[in-house]
């Protein structure tokens, strides 16, 4: 049939369900009962568990048994600890291992550990027979109340942090609070990062109760860190359900963070953590919204006395500020060809800017860098 002009044009809209309703369970003892709430929530026979070499010698062979004692037949892919293994190549090693399983577009995708195994095996489920089920079982704090909720998944790329990824939101998050007991300090400390994240955007009763209880939280008190990753889930989650896939608002969530990965990515992956560079990432935040005169001193004083208190602002080795301020104009969250930056204006709000000047941005840089945030010359 040849292309007749005056044929009339069709137009059909197509409604498109983008999201689901998925709980997320804080408790004592949840690995014990693993495989029985990941078979309510996807009955298939064969299951995916990935975790990474540290958390697979501490809880992999528990998970998997509770998953094989409810029925499926486990497929584990296990890849080396840190940063450096969240890339394309470590997803195609997943692949390769999960696909001589035969699995079913219901076969789900259990990510058992930190933030940087939530991100890459949530990025595998998403891209596995063009998506499969996806099940958090976190077991950092930084996991717990930041990477397992709101749906990013992603790995890294030499331009930069999660550079290549989706959305694809969980079935279900399951958090066992005993795994936070056992946790290095560091590790605690990265997830306050996050934590004091989520104060200063949106709760200043969470900002207190993190300075109130900061001993307890450091020594690992269960009851303590289950209030404390319970207020971090339903703040964080409020706003991913307002904005599902930061079109707008959501971005908040990003304070610290296009500071934070420009550190990160500079460092190569290597001996600064992710919390690290997102309390870092955060004091320039601070620091720029109080130059700018839209934060009191007052509160800016009170978010640099409790990232230290933390121990967050212990500055990386070294900080090349063209570098880190070229890698932030690449950022992912760069619109119309400006970069956005999120500034706290008070503890309990945050603003999107975009009109950032360079040496302002240097100016931030420079104050996370110098000898004061080292604890030198006090």
């Amino acid at each position: 049939m040849r292309y007749n002009p005056a044929m009339p044009k069709i137009d059909i809209q197509l409604p498109v369900v983008a999201l689901r309703d998925y709980s997320v369970h804080v408790d004592s003892g949840l690995l014990g009962r693993l495989g029985k709430l990941v078979r309510q929530i996807a009955p298939a026979p064969v299951c995916a568990l990935i975790t990474d070499s540290v958390v697979a010698e501490l809880y992999g062979q528990q998970a998997r048994d509770s998953l094989e004692q409810a029925g499926f037949k486990v497929t584990m892919f296990v890849f080396p600890a840190g940063e450096s293994s969240k890339t394309t190549r470590t997803v195609e090693a997943a692949y390769d291992v999960l696909l001589t399983a035969r699995p079913e577009r219901r076969s789900p995708v259990v990510a058992l550990g930190g933030g940087v195994v939530g991100d890459l095996a949530g990025f595998v489920a998403a891209t596995l027979l063009r998506g499969v089920p996806f099940v958090q079982v976190p077991t950092t704090l930084l996991a717990a109340v930041d990477a397992s909720v709101g749906g990013k998944v992603g790995v890294d790329h030499a331009h930069g942090k999660n550079m290549i990824g989706a959305f694809h939101h969980p079935c279900a998050v399951l958090m066992d609070v005993l795994t936070l007991g056992t946790l290095p300090k560091i590790e605690l400390q990265c997830g306050l990062a996050e934590c004091v994240k989520h104060a200063i955007i949106r709760d200043a009763g969470l900002f207190d109760f993190i300075g109130a209880n900061l001993p307890a939280i450091l020594a690992g008190n269960s009851d303590v860190l289950a209030e404390l990753v319970a207020w971090n889930v339903r703040i964080k989650s409020a706003i991913v359900m307002a904005d599902p896939y930061e079109q707008g608002e959501r971005a908040v969530l990003n304070l610290g963070h296009t500071f934070g990965h420009a550190l990160e990515t500079l460092a190569g992956y290597k001996g600064l953590k992710h919390g690290q560079a997102v309390g870092l990432g955060t004091m320039a935040a601070s620091t720029m919204a109080r130059n700018r005169g839209i934060l009191e001193e007052t509160s800016h004083k009170k978010i640099e006395a409790l990232l230290r208190r933390i121990g967050l602002l212990e500055a990386p080795p070294a900080v090349d500020i063209t570098a880190v301020m070229a890698l932030m104009d690449g950022d992912k969250k760069v619109r119309d060809g400006r970069l956005r930056l999120i500034l706290p204006t008070a503890i309990g709000a945050a603003e999107i800017i975009c009109d950032a000047r360079p040496d302002e941005i240097a100016a931030a840089l420079e104050a996370i860098a110098s000898p004061l945030n080292r604890g030198e010359g006090r």
